[in-house]
């Protein structure tokens, strides 16, 4: 076993403790988010993955402003912590706009400045996982449709650049969205 190997096996045990922190809806899952990504970002650099690279520092600076949400942003002083509710309309279209203005960011950076492979998915997935992680941090449900999209792809594009743990990942991940998205939608109707 080589040393990226090692590394990739790593960061599926990190992922596969995040999720289960998500899934649970479990504060703690910022802990390991500001850990993970110092795990992947080594692996996606030495694959060229430019762009996932990157938005590990994204994660980290996320995961802070996550766990301040989850902890500090009750807006009931007397709930235990902040409910899962559903994404606000008034979200939608800024959120649209900012993930198509990071895509074609990325994508130009990419093709501009590094010899990526895989700009245009590089670059999707990591615009989408920006606005995804956002909506993580504020506990909307729908978080959960964003990361089956990010997930799905991301599975395809590690096969491709032979990252075989981190895709089988990405493929559970892809599978546990559903079932996050069914158990959020649920919680969230019930703290209503």
């Amino acid at each position: 076993m080589d040393w990226l190997q090692f590394i990739d096996i790593v960061s599926t045990v990190l992922g596969l403790l995040y999720l289960w922190l998500e899934y649970r809806a479990n504060i703690w899952l910022w802990a390991v988010s500001i850990i993970m990504p110092i795990v992947h970002s080594y692996l996606y650099f030495a694959k060229g993955l430019y762009a996932d690279f990157g938005m590990e520092f994204y994660y980290v600076a996320a995961a802070i402003y996550g766990y301040c949400c989850w902890r500090w942003g009750k807006k009931d002083s007397d709930a235990k912590e902040v409910p899962i509710t559903h994404y606000r309309r008034s979200h939608i279209m800024p959120s649209v706009i900012v993930g198509f203005a990071l895509w074609g960011g990325l994508y130009w950076f990419l093709c501009t400045f590094t010899d990526s492979t895989v700009p245009l998915l590089d670059s999707f997935t990591t615009a989408l996982s920006a606005v995804a992680l956002w909506a993580l941090a504020k506990k909307y449900v729908e978080q959960w449709l964003l990361w089956l999209v990010v997930d799905a792809v991301c599975c395809g594009l590690y096969i491709y650049k032979g990252i075989p743990f981190t895709a089988g990942l990405y493929g559970f991940y892809t599978v546990m969205a559903v079932a996050g998205y069914l158990r959020w939608k649920k919680l969230a109707t019930q703290s209503l």
